[in-house]
C-alpha cells in the first residue's frame, strides 16, 4: 500500500506572502520605535521651552535630514512591498480559481 503526498500549488505562494507580511511587521515595529523615540525627544525640547540651543540645533537639523532620507527609503520599500504583495495575492487567488485551493 502506497501512500502518496499531495504538495499543493498555492504553498509557496502562501509562504511568500507570509515572508512579505513578516517583513512589514517589522518596518512597522521600527517605525514605531522611531516615532517613540522622536516624541521622546520633541517632549524634552517642549520641556526645554521649546528651544533646542547651539549644537544641539545642529544635530537636531541634522538628524531631521537622516531622517527624512530614512523615510523616503522607507516608503519606496513599502510600495515594492505593496507590489509583490499585490502580485502573490493574484498568484493565490489565480491559483485557487483553477483548482490549486480546494486540494486537501
Amino acid at each position: 500500500m502506497s501512500l502518496t503526498y499531495y504538495d499543493r500549488p498555492d504553498q509557496k505562494a502562501l509562504g511568500d506572502l507570509e515572508q512579505v507580511v513578516q517583513h512589514l511587521a517589522e518596518e512597522l515595529a521600527g517605525w514605531r520605535r522611531r516615532t517613540l523615540k522622536a516624541e521622546g525627544e520633541l517632549q524634552q525640547a517642549r520641556d526645554n521651552g521649546g528651544v533646542v540651543a547651539g549644537p544641539e540645533l545642529t544635530q537636531a537639523r541634522q538628524r531631521i535630514i537622516e531622517l527624512e532620507t530614512e523615510n523616503q527609503a522607507m516608503r519606496a520599500r513599502i510600495e515594492a512591498a505593496k507590489e509583490r504583495l499585490s502580485a502573490l495575492a493574484g498568484r493565490l487567488s489565480f491559483l485557487e480559481q483553477h483548482g490549486g485551493g480546494n486540494a486537501a
